[in-house]
């Protein structure tokens, strides 16, 4: 088939020679993942940049034009700086803005994107150069790696402070300790983050080659060549195999398949799991074995239609076509933006709380020197002291966080109750417990997206599923027309003809019309019936296709929209069924097995500006030629006849939560038909306003349609969305479902799945297209209390223009908000509008590939493995398999990783704060001086073997029993105010560390009686059992591992005072001395807070101890 493309230079203009590069990356196709045109308000005028007015209760005033407001008050007060201060102020921005502007000129080089010519089989003839084909999601290269790592890590405040410390142990005057006491706490975070990277790296590096170096056939004057992925160029025409990647955008010329088409499956692109119908150029397809240069130049109208995109895969035939865009340049990178790296609120909270510590380090050393009296060469001494005390920032605290992080993701992707969830993002567990907005698609994440036929109204009946018999019925006996139609080749045809005839008109009325609309519903679709190709021997699998055509056991359906392939498959189960279909032609078979072929004479696909699909048939059979459309109820009312009852039963359907379809007709003679085609051929033809020339030109056929029928399709909810929602909205997270879909089916979905609970007002924010019926609208809407919000996608672009605060400020006191209409970019937007305005954390949830900006955009996103694909959930934070999953996820994983971290960080930070209140007490006993207290070995076995067990057991402790948390989701409230980790606990550990502190070294020092060593045996011994007594005060809830480190960590410390010669005197730790000295500074130190701890669990019970006793 290849060899039968001739390859002389035929001189093409492109699928964008005609229309803006960005036109063509706009352009969606059936179901191709964009629900609507990018943003409209980058493209409207700003309307001279009116200052945002405050939201007035008085509606006067705003019943003129929208140049009434020039004349406001405020807008007046903002032009009167005149003089001096308006050209300086104005220039210095100016000169600004030029700079900023040139400087991102020269680092990104945006080139100006225009029509390009391509050379089909001859890329040495562009004029102009083209980006590699060459797919790079590496972050670094070989010499950005180590400066790239470096700098991610040192960009946080913790881990440059412990840089400039360990590096100030090389200036000898300024040493005080051995540098590994340094260095090696931070050498192994770097070494283990570097090494995490670099792994990441190398594995999205290998990723890349396997990609970059598959092979193609290319076709060259030569024959066929095999080329790699990345060395493929604008011009070269590709061979594609079956499920084959498509390596960049191409313009399909040439397919095996006989119809002159073939399916591409978009899941990587757009996580929609449909095949795409893709059709050939009809000129290069009907090329000839051995062509001949053709003298007249061919002009074809070429349209999304003719486009393969890149990572897709071919999923039917083998392709041959014309590489147009490149690498960066295709329609799959263009989409892609780089994620943000997210970062948890508790990280940040610990941030400012390390950087406290750093305020109260630097006052504790500049304290110590005033009273040492500024002596010699106090900066030095201010140094010293600076780095004696730098223990209070304690480095092992990113250490056990990162650790403690990765062991919540484990213990979540081990719960048995939601299994198949999987952690992407380890940084942020905590998250999923301060969750304040979520934010959810509907369509594949409250509902399952699969598609039922419920009901047939047919204007004076209606049909549901208990009555769907009656239709088969009506089916079987053919109608008088049909009969007619038929003439003489159906003998059988008397008997149901003289039953009919008896029977009442009305019955034969109704009974035509059940014919009329089946048969509109089975032949207005895009739905092809694809077979699978069984396992023959030899050439037994040519001739089995005959066999196989009719086989209803080996038919599946495929269309770029459930609902289509629902329609399709209740035609079949009703008697009417489509068995095959091709570019040209579609068979029907009726009940009594008699196939019916219908030439398609032109195709309407549908459009979301349109939203309406049409199709001309010809029967082959009678010669009669009818154009048929379905559509959503709003497109649709003003081109069908006169009725009154389509509007109303609209309605009906929708409130029963189905989505609702239109179905018309209306018969062409030849003539008609004629003339409509060679209007429609000029059309799109045209160069300039080809777009709507064609509208225009289908819009003279859109004209007193006959009605036909409504269908209703159910989109089923998924399993336990009711109880979830619930569940969600007790723990006070409220609840905004962002929808492509229209307003009526939005509005029912969010009744039936219980988002709006039935008693509850819902507000429908009319549409709205300019300043003054935005203010209006707004205005109403803050009249109203307690009711939920329904917004279209264009009425909220224009609110966001002009009017975002109040809009955001109103919205976020509703209940719940539907957001119907919304595109990708909406979404997102949506996202950061309530990150910006609220500050609280909002959690996005979807699963579909138009949910990845909005996911990526907030602050934890969940993505759902569903129908439409994994692009979702890969590009998620947490992935599970059921929507009912996150309310376990928040409620017991999200509450317990928060409570740990919070109890974690702040004991670390504890543990830290006590050494250093120890080495205060120290150097003010010994005259200021800055000598450390403990060296070498035991600071390192401090921070590591000696305490480093039990305060990571932490993380297996828990407040609240998982039941009590699902059972009591108001618990959750808590979580959100942020009480676990705040300035009040921190400083309540501040001081337990300053008490604990004191009494260890002033009991040391007080009860040591000859030599110094006694003072450092007694009081580093009794602050190793602090620690671990400590430890189990703050522990709320025992696991046998948290006993198991305890009693491991103490006899480690026991066992290694044999080997500590140099700092104990072994001698005395083994009398009873040491012993009774130890145990009665122990019990001073942790005595106290045993009986407070007792008192306040007493007095002022935590609000869980009421559930739980």
């Amino acid at each position: 088939m290849a060899d039968q493309i001739p390859l002389y230079p035929v001189r093409s203009a492109a699928a964008a020679a005609h229309r803006k590069r960005a036109a063509y990356y706009s352009a969606a196709g059936p179901g191709s993942g964009a629900e609507w045109p990018s943003s409209r308000y980058q493209l409207e005028d700003e309307s001279a940049h009116l200052d945002e007015m405050p939201l007035m209760m008085s509606e006067e005033g705003f019943e003129n034009d929208e140049s009434d407001y020039h004349t406001l008050p405020r807008a007046r007060t903002a032009r009167r700086r005149r003089g001096l201060e308006r050209f300086v102020c104005g220039g210095w921005k100016l000169l600004c803005a030029s700079c900023c502007d040139w400087l991102v000129n020269i680092c990104q080089r945006k080139r100006e994107l225009k029509a390009r010519t391509v050379w089909l089989g001859c890329p040495e003839k562009c004029e102009e150069k083209h980006p590699r084909n060459s797919i790079k999601n590496q972050k670094y290269n070989i010499f950005t790696f180590i400066p790239g790592v470096l700098y991610e890590q040192f960009k946080f405040f913790l881990n440059l402070y412990f840089l400039v410390v360990s590096c100030s142990q090389f200036v000898p005057a300024l040493k005080i300790g051995y540098l590994y006491t340094y260095w090696a706490p931070l050498g192994f975070v770097l070494a283990v983050t570097i090494m995490r990277e670099a792994i990441d790296e190398f594995r999205r590096f290998q990723r890349d080659k396997e990609v970059n170096s598959q092979l193609y056939s290319k076709l060259t004057v030569r024959g066929k060549v095999q080329v790699k992925s990345s060395d493929i160029q604008v011009g070269d025409l590709i061979i594609v195999e079956k499920n084959q990647r498509i390596p960049s955008d191409m313009v399909f010329l040439r397919t095996s398949e006989k119809a002159g088409s073939c399916f591409i499956r978009t899941d990587q692109l757009d996580g929609e799991t449909d095949w795409k119908l893709k059709v050939a150029v009809s000129c290069t397809q009907r090329l000839p074995a051995l062509g001949e240069d053709s003298d007249p130049p061919i002009h074809e109208s070429l349209s999304i239609e003719n486009t393969l995109w890149a990572n897709t895969i071919v999923a039917s035939g083998t392709v041959i076509g014309v590489v147009i865009y490149t690498g960066k340049e295709t329609r799959s990178v263009m989409n892609t933006s780089n994620p943000k790296n997210k970062v948890g609120l508790l990280d940040l909270e610990l941030n400012q709380l390390t950087k406290a510590l750093f305020v109260a380090l630097v006052a504790l050393s500049v304290v110590m020197v005033t009273l040492q009296g500024f002596v010699g060469p106090w900066y030095r001494s201010l140094f010293r002291f600076l780095l004696l005390f730098s223990y209070i920032i304690p480095i092992s605290l990113r250490v056990n966080l990162d650790m403690g992080k990765a062991a919540y993701g484990w213990m979540i992707m081990k719960d048995e109750s939601i299994p198949g969830t999987v952690v992407r993002t380890s940084t942020i567990p905590e998250e999923l417990g301060r969750l304040v907005y979520l934010l959810t698609d509907k369509t594949g994440t409250l509902t399952q997206n699969e598609m039922v036929f419920k009901r047939l109204h047919l204007g004076t009946v209606s049909y549901g599923a208990d009555t769907m018999d009656e239709i088969q019925g009506h089916l079987r006996n053919p109608c008088p027309q049909m009969q007619s139609q038929a003439g003489g080749n159906n003998a059988s045809s008397t008997p149901p003809r003289k039953a009919q005839s008896s029977a009442p008109k009305v019955r034969k009325s109704v009974s035509s019309r059940v014919h009329e609309a089946v048969k509109a519903i089975a032949l207005c679709h895009n739905v092809s019936p694809v077979y699978e190709s069984r396992a023959g021997v030899g050439g037994e699998a040519e001739y089995a296709e005959a066999d196989q055509d009719f086989s209803d056991g080996n038919r599946t359906y495929q269309a770029a929209s459930p609902d289509e392939v629902a329609l399709v498959q209740w035609t079949e189960s009703v008697g009417l069924t489509l068995v095959s279909r091709d570019l040209g032609s579609m068979q029907l078979r009726t009940p009594s097995g008699q196939i019916q072929t219908y030439c398609i004479l032109q195709m309407f696909p549908f459009t979301s500006e349109s939203k309406r699909m049409g199709v001309i048939v010809r029967d082959e059979s009678t010669a009669e030629i009818t154009f048929y459309m379905k559509g959503a109820d709003v497109a649709m009312s003003s081109v069908v006849q006169y009725n009154d009852w389509l509007e109303e039963e609209c309605g009906n359907m929708a409130r029963e939560g189905l989505r609702t379809l239109v179905v018309a007709k209306r018969a062409l003679t030849e003539e008609q038909y004629q003339d409509f085609e060679s209007r429609y051929s000029q059309a799109k033809l045209s160069i300039h306003d080809r777009a709507l020339k064609v509208a225009a030109v289908v819009e003279s056929l859109e004209r007193q349609m006959e009605l036909l029928c409504l269908t209703g399709v159910e989109d089923r909810l998924q399993a336990d969305v009711r109880p979830t929602l619930e569940l969600l909205r007790n723990a006070g997270i409220k609840i905004w479902m962002l929808t492509g879909d229209k307003l009526e089916t939005a509005t029912c979905i969010a009744k039936s799945s219980h988002l709006v609970s039935r008693t509850q007002d819902i507000h429908i924010f009319r549409p709205v297209t300019n300043r003054g019926e935005a203010h209006l609208e707004l205005n109403a809407f803050r009249r109203k209390h307690d009711c939920a919000l329904v917004i279209s996608g264009d009425s909220l672009e224009v609110c966001l223009k002009y009017y975002e605060h109040e809009l955001a400020e109103l919205a976020c006191q509703c209940p719940a908000v539907v957001c119907c209409r919304c595109s990708p970019t909406q979404k997102a937007r949506i996202a950061k509008l309530l990150q910006h305005h609220t500050g609280k954390r909002t959690c996005a949830v979807g699963d579909g590939g138009n949910d990845v900006s909005m996911i990526q955009a907030a602050d934890c996103g969940i993505g759902i493995e569903g129908k439409e694909g994994r692009q979702a959930s890969l590009a998620a934070d947490f992935s599970v398999t059921q929507f009912r999953h996150i309310g376990r996820l928040l409620m017991v994983h999200g509450r317990s990783s928060y409570k740990r971290s919070a109890a974690l960080g702040q004991f670390v930070m504890h543990r830290g704060l006590i050494i250093s209140t120890m080495q205060a007490v120290f150097s003010s006993v010994f005259y200021f001086a800055s000598v450390p207290l403990y060296q070498g070995f035991l600071m390192v076995g401090y921070a590591t073997i000696y305490t480093m067990f039990p305060v990571f057991s932490l993380v297996l402790d828990q407040d609240v029993k998982p039941e009590t948390a699902m059972l009591y989701p108001e618990l959750y409230k808590d979580l959100t105010k942020g009480r676990s980790l705040s300035f009040k606990t921190f400083l309540v550990w501040v001081l337990i560390s300053i008490y604990q502190g004191g009494i260890l070294m002033y009991g040391a020092l007080l009860l040591f009686e000859s030599e110094f060593v006694h003072v450092l045996a007694i009081s580093f011994t009794a602050l190793i059992l602090t620690e671990l007594l400590m430890v189990a005060l703050t522990i709320r809830t025992w696991h046998w591992l948290m006993a198991v480190a305890e009693v491991l960590s103490l006899g480690c410390y026991v066992a290694s005072l044999a080997f500590l010669n140099e700092y104990f005197d072994v001698a005395f730790i083994t009398t009873v001395t040491f012993v009774w000295k130890v145990s009665a500074i122990t019990m001073v130190s942790c005595l106290p807070l045993y009986v407070l701890k007792y008192l306040k669990r007493k007095l002022s019970p935590p609000s869980y101890t009421k559930l739980t006793s």
